[in-house]
């Protein structure tokens, strides 16, 4: 079966953007979601994470703008926690509680990061959706110090 040359090669607006496509809305399901996807792994890779047990930790640190941060694990040492290996609608807050399995980091193969985290138990503020937009203070945290952003007072 082959699909048809519209869908192939979809028509572009002379107006639209690099990342944007022309589409009808009976081809509104084309439109790229904005939410990061879970990077490529070979599934001999999620094999590995699988034979893993599922542990457990609190979030200690995550940035949005970065796209990363670090769990604190019950066992008391800290492991990586990469933005795409986060399942579920909300990001993360520094106290909630996570389950997690860990993946070894290549090439070396020597850390290990969280993959298939997941919120357990929320703090009690308010959690924002990945869809949501910025707040002030996830944009200053993304800020280099030194740039205007970060110096700003108002």
């Amino acid at each position: 079966m082959s699909l048809p040359k519209e869908i192939l090669s979809p028509a572009r607006s002379p107006n639209a953007s690099l990342g944007s496509i022309s589409e009808s809305p009976s081809r509104s399901s084309l439109i790229p979601n904005p939410i990061i996807t879970k990077r490529t792994r070979t599934l001999s890779m999620l094999e590995l994470a699988l034979e893993h047990p599922v542990e457990h930790g609190v979030i200690k640190s995550f940035c949005r703008v970065k796209g990363h941060g670090f769990i604190k694990k019950d066992d008391g040492d800290d492991i990586f926690v990469h933005v795409s290996d986060i399942d579920g609608e909300y990001v993360p807050r520094v106290g909630d509680e996570v389950s997690f399995r860990k993946l070894q980091i290549p090439p070396k193969m020597e850390k290990y990061q969280a993959v298939h985290v997941q919120i357990t138990n929320f703090t009690p503020e308010v959690h924002q959706r990945w869809t949501s937009p910025l707040t002030p203070e996830e944009g200053r945290e993304g800020s280099r110090p030194g740039s205007p952003t970060s110096n700003k007072t108002n």
